[in-house]
């Protein structure tokens, strides 16, 4: 344990940081799996995309593997329009 009161808050913060970002990882996560069902609405589809933006921006996930889902997410949404 930290003995420096900043030292202390930083590790507050650390563990408030982490808890926060895994809920929002879990989120999106659930999120895009919802939007890769083949039952999937546009509505989830839309939602999930957004999710990846706002993850890439905040820094939870890299931008290119954001680029990259909403990319396999595109595909599976024009294979579903043309089936």
């Amino acid at each position: 344990m930290p003995n420096i009161q900043s030292a202390k808050k930083d590790l507050r913060k650390s563990r408030a940081a982490a808890v926060r970002n895994r809920a929002q990882r879990s989120a999106l996560r659930t999120a895009v799996k919802k939007a890769k069902t083949a039952t999937a609405a546009a509505d989830d589809r839309l939602s999930a995309v957004s999710l990846l933006d706002r993850a890439a921006r905040k820094g939870l996930i890299h931008k290119n593997a954001a680029a990259r889902q909403k990319s396999k997410l595109a595909k599976l949404a024009n294979k579903a329009v043309a089936a």
